[in-house]
C-alpha cells in the first residue's frame, strides 16, 4: 500500500452516517436486551399456563380413576396412571403408548398408603408438581416424529388410596385393595416452544424494521440539523487574509450550532482587528522607519555632492544619531515581536522592586534639564518573574515621565496585601481623559508637533504594558490633577527565605 494513501477504516466518515451507525447499535443493543427478556418472560409465562391447563385433565383422569373406570388413551396430554405392587400401568395415553408401558410403566410407583392423602381435601383435588426425567427404554420407537424421551419436564401427580374405593372398582382397575394410585399428567413444552419462537420471529422482523427507522431517522434529523453548519463551513471557506470582513449568518434556533455561529463570528471579528492591526503596525513602523532612513539618506547625499563645502564631522554625527534611533526602533520592533508569541510567566525567579527603583533612580542620567527623580518607599516588594524584563518597563516608564516632566519625577512602591503597586508620576502637562487609552497604542504620540529626535519611537509604553500583561500584571493611567500617573499592579510574592 502506498504510504500517503490514507488508511480505510470501517467507521464513516460522515457525521450522517456516523449518527445513524451509533443510534442503530444503540438501539439494537436495547432491543437485544429487551427481546431477552421478552422471551424469557414469554416462555416461563406459557410455561405456566400449560400447567395451568394441565390441572383440569389432571383432576378429570382421578375421578375416572375414583368411579373405578379406566382412562381412554386418547388424549392431548401425556400421562400415566400407576399403582403400588404393579409392574405395568393401569393406564395411560396422550404419547405414553411409544414408551409400551403394558409391559412395564414408565413413570415411578407411588409408596403405600394406609389412608386418604388429605383427610381434609373434601371433594376437591391436591396436586403435586415438580421435574421429572423421562427415561428411554429399549422398546421406545416415537411415532409420531416427536422424541421427548431422556427429557426433564414438569410433571403434575395426585395420589389416590385404593381402600377409598370399593371393591368392585379396585377390581375394575387392577390394583388391590391396599394399593395406592398416582395420576401423572406430563407438561411438554412444545407449546410454550412454539409460542417463544412466534414470538421472537415477531421481534426479530419488528426489530429490524426499527433498527432501519432509527438509523434513517437519526441520518436525517443530522442531515437537517447540520444545514447550517455546511452553510457556515461555505462562508468561512471564503474568508481570506485579504478580506476577513465576512460573517455568518446566525441561525434564530437557539441551540449549539448558534453557539458555534457566533464563536465563529467574534473569531472573524478577532481575525479582522488583528489584520487591522498588523496593516496599521507595518504602516506606522515603514513610516517611523522612513523618517530617519529619509534625513541620513539626505545628509550623506547633500555630503556627497558637496564634498569640499561639507562639515564632515557635523555630518557624521547626523548620521551617527540617525542610525542610534533606527537601531533603537528596530530593537524595540523586535522586542514586540518576541513578546506577542510568548506566555506569560511566573517563574521561579523572585525580583524585589523596591531595589530596582532604587538602583534605577540612582543610575538613571538626568541630563539637558534640571529634573528630579525620587524613589519612595517602605519595605521591599518581591515580584516573580524576569529581572531584565522588569528593568525595561520600569525604565521606559521613567523614559516616558522624563519627557513630559517640567521639574519631578516621583516613584513609589507599596505593599497592598496580595498585591504590588508601583506608580510612576511625573508633572508635566498629563493625559487628557480621552487620550488615557490610546497612548499605549504602538506609534502614538499626543504631541505630533514636537521634536521625533526627543519624543522616541512610540513604543515605550506599549512594551511597557505588554511586560505587565506578561508578568499577569497590569498597567494604567490614573487621573491625576497635575501630570500623569502611571500605576503597574503586580501579583505579590513571598519574601525569599534568608532575606
Amino acid at each position: 500500500m502506498n504510504a500517503t494513501e490514507p488508511r480505510r477504516r470501517w467507521w464513516p466518515r460522515s457525521v450522517r452516517a456516523r449518527a445513524a451507525l451509533a443510534a442503530a447499535s444503540t438501539a439494537a443493543v436495547i432491543l437485544v436486551g429487551i427481546g431477552w427478556c421478552v422471551h424469557h418472560e414469554v416462555y416461563r409465562q406459557s410455561t405456566r399456563l400449560a400447567e395451568d391447563q394441565a390441572r383440569e385433565p389432571l383432576f378429570a383422569l382421578a375421578d375416572q380413576l375414583k368411579e373405578g373406570v379406566v382412562p381412554s388413551r386418547r388424549s392431548a396430554m401425556p400421562y400415566e396412571v400407576v399403582a403400588t405392587g404393579r409392574r405395568s400401568a393401569v393406564a395411560y395415553g396422550g404419547g405414553m403408548d411409544d414408551f409400551d408401558p403394558g409391559t412395564r410403566h414408565v413413570l415411578p410407583a407411588p409408596s403405600a398408603l394406609s389412608a386418604p392423602p388429605d383427610p381434609d381435601r373434601g371433594a376437591g383435588w391436591s396436586y403435586t408438581i415438580r421435574p421429572i426425567r423421562i427415561p428411554v427404554g429399549r422398546d421406545y420407537y416415537p411415532r409420531d416424529g416427536s422424541d421427548w424421551a431422556g427429557g426433564t419436564y414438569m410433571v403434575l401427580y395426585t395420589d389416590i388410596w385404593a381402600g377409598e374405593l370399593s371393591s368392585d372398582k379396585a377390581a375394575a382397575l387392577g390394583v388391590t385393595a391396599d394399593a395406592t394410585l398416582r395420576v401423572y399428567a406430563v407438561v411438554l413444552p412444545h407449546t410454550a416452544e412454539a409460542i417463544t419462537k412466534n414470538t421472537d420471529r415477531l421481534l426479530l422482523w419488528a426489530g429490524l424494521v426499527g433498527l432501519v427507522l432509527i438509523a434513517a431517522a437519526a441520518y436525517f434529523t443530522v442531515r437537517v440539523a447540520l444545514r447550517p453548519v455546511e452553510a457556515i463551513r461555505a462562508l468561512t471557506a471564503s474568508v481570506t487574509a485579504n478580506d476577513p470582513r465576512e460573517r455568518v449568518t446566525v441561525p434564530a434556533t437557539g441551540h449549539e450550532i448558534t453557539a458555534l455561529a457566533t464563536t465563529i463570528n467574534t473569531t472573524l471579528q478577532r481575525l479582522d482587528n488583528a489584520a487591522a492591526q498588523q496593516r496599521r503596525f507595518v504602516a506606522d513602523a515603514a513610516h517611523e522607519l522612513r523618517s530617519p532612513l529619509t534625513t541620513l539618506l539626505a545628509s550623506l547625499e547633500v555630503a556627497l555632492a558637496y564634498p569640499e563645502r561639507t562639515d564632515w564631522p557635523a555630518a557624521a554625527t547626523t548620521a551617527a544619531r540617525q542610525t542610534r534611533r533606527l537601531q533603537a526602533l528596530a530593537e524595540d520592533l523586535l522586542l514586540l515581536a518576541r513578546l506577542d508569541t510568548r506566555t506569560p510567566i511566573a517563574g521561579p525567579e523572585t525580583v524585589d522592586l523596591t531595589a530596582l527603583a532604587f538602583r534605577l533612580t540612582e543610575q538613571y542620567p538626568l541630563t539637558g534639564r534640571p529634573l528630579t527623580l525620587t524613589c519612595d518607599s517602605a519595605a521591599p516588594a518581591y515580584a516573580h518573574g524576569n529581572a531584565d524584563e522588569y528593568e525595561r518597563l520600569l525604565r521606559n516608564l521613567i523614559d516616558n515621565a522624563a519627557r513630559h516632566a517640567a521639574h519631578r519625577i516621583q516613584i513609589t512602591v507599596r505593599n497592598q496585601y496580595a498585591w504590588i503597586v508601583l506608580t510612576v508620576h511625573d508633572d508635566g502637562p498629563g493625559v487628557p481623559t480621552e487620550d488615557a487609552e490610546r497612548i499605549f497604542e504602538r506609534f502614538v504620540r499626543l504631541d505630533d508637533a514636537r521634536s521625533r529626535d526627543h519624543g522616541g519611537t512610540g513604543l515605550g509604553l506599549a512594551i511597557a504594558r505588554d511586560l505587565a500583561h506578561r508578568h499577569r500584571g497590569t498597567l494604567t493611567l490614573t487621573p491625576r490633577t497635575l501630570g500623569a500617573c502611571f500605576r503597574l499592579r503586580l501579583p505579590r510574592a513571598p519574601t525569599p527565605a534568608g532575606k
